[in-house]
């Protein structure tokens, strides 16, 4: 029978994980109550973390990195069963953001064109600026 004890998780405390993970402690609180990292256990009512935390807290920093929101840094994290591979969670959540990539992308051009324009401007009036507008341009609100 082997007597030896297996060794305990280190518990560290906000301010360590935080300093840790290059984070605030407001920041990784923030996270806590958007559902991105589970509750803590608590020692005299202060929050405990094992260090699993920090691979939670680097999976957070990527998913920020790529673009995603809370909301789907949620979905990353919780909203897929189980057994879901993390390669197709990641593959579900990145085509629906390079999606949206994809027209902001096209936005921006959009804009750059206006943006040229503009520079061209010899209009004596603004109202005759908005008269000549590229043709997506004065179709669309704000």
């Amino acid at each position: 029978m082997n007597l030896k004890s297996r060794p305990r998780p280190k518990h560290l405390r906000i301010g360590e994980i935080a300093d840790r993970a290059g984070l605030r402690t407001s920041a990784v609180r923030y996270y806590e109550s958007a559902g991105l990292l589970r509750h803590p256990d608590r020692v005299n009512g202060r929050r405990r973390y094992d260090e699993t935390v920090l691979e939670e807290l680097a999976v957070i920093r990527l998913a920020q990195l790529a673009g995603f929101t809370v909301a789907e840094i949620r979905t990353l994290m919780h909203g897929f069963a189980r057994p879901t591979p993390p390669s197709e969670r990641w593959r579900k959540l990145a085509n629906a953001k390079l999606a949206e990539v994809d027209r902001k992308l096209a936005d921006l051009e959009h804009m750059r064109i206006v943006l040229r324009s503009l520079l061209r401007c010899e209009c004596p009036t603004l109202e005759d600026c908005a008269r000549v507008l590229p043709p997506r341009a004065a179709s669309r609100p704000g």
